[in-house]
């Protein structure tokens, strides 16, 4: 059984985005394919970037291997519960510091451009993906290595949706809860009033 949860909207959207969500029941039994994971990473490659830096980084630690239960012990203990589960678990990592030496003060922003072109490809492959930023970071960076300009900043858990994992109470009650989101009028800043007006 497929659950859908297409966002209620103002005006409609394309349905890869209006039908995306972060479910946390996963299919333990999903394996990624190396053609889908390609395609995930290429979405990632060609989004836009400040002066076309493309700081974001990314380490795929796939279920079955020593990385990915390494990575899997680094999360928050909340996030262990359903993401042992996942096909693979993607670090994130934004580079905020050039090969000069000079400071990528939107590598960041950047680095989150990419995961979304990332969670829409997901979307279009019939994937899902969770995004996680209880984990140690500290712990990550140490686990891959990275030098210090390279920030880990999220994790993601990607496979398969299944309807029927096993979840704590809680948590299974969040996978059939209606969307939500802030209404749009919420969303945008006040603007100074036009003299001119």
């Amino acid at each position: 059984m497929t659950v859908r949860k297409t966002a209620v909207t103002a005006v409609p959207l394309h349905p890869l985005l209006a039908e995306r969500w972060s479910p946390r029941g996963l299919d333990a039994a999903h394996e990624l394919t190396e053609e889908q994971l390609t395609a995930l990473l290429e979405a990632a490659r060609w989004s836009p970037s400040a002066s076309n830096t493309q700081p974001w980084r990314f380490a795929v630690a796939r279920r079955g291997t020593r990385t990915f239960d390494d990575v899997r012990d680094a999360l928050a203990r909340g996030n262990r519960l359903w993401a042992h589960a996942a096909s693979a678990l993607v670090v994130v990592a934004a580079e905020t510091t050039g090969p000069d030496g000079a400071p990528r003060p939107w590598a960041v922003y950047d680095t989150g451009q990419a995961v979304a072109h990332l969670s829409v490809q997901a979307q279009h492959e019939g994937l899902v993906l969770h995004q996680l930023g209880g984990f140690d970071r500290d712990r990550v960076a140490a686990l891959l290595a990275l030098p210090e300009q390279v920030q880990p900043l999220v994790v993601l858990a990607l496979g398969s949706h299944s309807a029927g994992a096993e979840l704590p109470e809680a948590l299974a009650a969040r996978e059939v809860a209606p969307r939500e989101r802030l209404p749009l009028d919420a969303l945008l800043l006040p603007l100074p009033e036009d003299p001119a007006a």
